[in-house]
């Protein structure tokens, strides 16, 4: 945010990085979000002395990656002005924001991370180190990058070396990153059989596995259930990803048909928590297999499926959703202290 007086470097790239973030988490267009997160990177990769040229001379769409609406928000935080795009998108979700129940609210300052997450990897529009950046912003203890795994060529899922070199690449970030902590993980394909897309080995390294069913959404009821049930028995699983697949906005997709009582008994017995995705654009699970899940005595996390960083912040939607039904905070694997959550997944060695 602008701040009264003179602005420098560091008040524009705020500015223009806040916009890009609060864009990403209203879900607008991807490249209207990139176009304010570049600009601000390219105003701060400025030195001192250019940084004055440019001010001096207003001559700011001389930098690659700054357009004339970029440039206006820049003239603006330099005249100590708050830009008209950044109230009008922090009004907005200051009303989102209100909209939430005080259930919903009381669990999303209950949670510490986020157990799904993905970056440019694989489908992801931004760097593991601009994720971690932006969990480090909102108050997250906490975060697992959970990248997709090799089948999933249309999301340039991870190959094994590749997934190896992002660990090794995590382990450093956390040499600096402290006290927050980076996990490591993977958005695993369940695939037709129930088997999980990675090797064993690997997997068994991971801090994190979330395990995500991406193809034959329309398998039929009794087969996908079984593959479902496969995946969550598998004890390399920590969390079954968004379980019906469904889509209730832009491109929409139907739920996936199998048995709820089935597949959320099997996680209830093998201590596998069920996502609950605050994607604006998933909601899933809906309403009715949270209430089943719920009864069935299921583990939760809820997790935001960022694939930018200001979609981190979608974690009050799903809260709202599944504080709706009552569920005690201490069955929500994302509100334990990170040693606690990597005793569960590491339940599985």
């Amino acid at each position: 945010m602008a701040t009264p007086g003179p602005a420098g470097r560091d008040d524009v790239v705020g500015v223009l990085h806040r916009i890009a973030f609060l864009l990403e988490r209203q879900q607008a267009p991807e490249y209207r979000s990139r176009a304010y997160r570049r600009a601000g990177d390219a105003v701060g990769a400025l030195d001192d002395v250019a940084f004055g040229r440019h001010a001096a001379g207003g001559s700011w769409q001389e930098l690659p990656n700054v357009g004339e609406k970029t440039a206006g928000v820049v003239a603006a935080v330099l005249r100590g002005e708050v830009p008209r795009v950044l109230t009008d998108l922090e009004a907005e979700l200051g009303d989102r924001l209100r909209a939430a129940t005080p259930a919903g609210q009381a669990l999303r300052d209950a949670v510490r991370g986020d157990l799904h997450a993905h970056t440019d990897e694989s489908d992801g529009g931004a760097p593991v180190q601009a994720m971690a950046l932006a969990g480090v912003e909102i108050g997250h203890e906490y975060l697992a990058i959970t990248d997709h795994s090799p089948r999933l060529t249309v999301a340039n899922g991870l190959s094994p070396a590749r997934l190896r070199a992002q660990v090794r690449r995590v382990a450093r970030m956390n040499e600096v990153l402290g006290p927050f902590r980076l996990l490591t993980g993977i958005e695993c394909d369940v695939l037709d059989d129930g088997a999980l897309d990675q090797e064993p080995d690997l997997l068994d390294e991971l801090d994190v596995v979330v395990a995500s069913v991406h193809s034959k959404l329309r398998m039929e009821r009794a087969a996908m259930t079984r593959r479902m049930v496969a995946a969550v028995g598998n004890h390399r699983t920590d969390v079954l990803g968004h379980c019906t697949g469904r889509r209730v906005r832009g491109r929409e997709r139907p739920q996936s048909e199998f048995d709820p009582v089935a597949v959320f008994e099997a996680c209830a017995a093998h201590r596998v928590a069920v996502e609950v995705n605050s994607r604006p654009d998933r909601q899933d699970p809906p309403d009715d297999l949270i209430a089943i899940a719920a009864d069935a005595g299921c583990l939760f996390s809820v997790d935001s499926d960022a694939h930018a960083p200001g979609q981190l912040d979608w974690l009050v939607d799903g809260c709202d959703r599944l504080a709706a039904h009552g569920v005690d905070a201490d069955r929500v694997v994302t509100t334990w202290p990170v040693e606690r959550l990597l005793e569960w997944t590491h339940r599985r060695a």
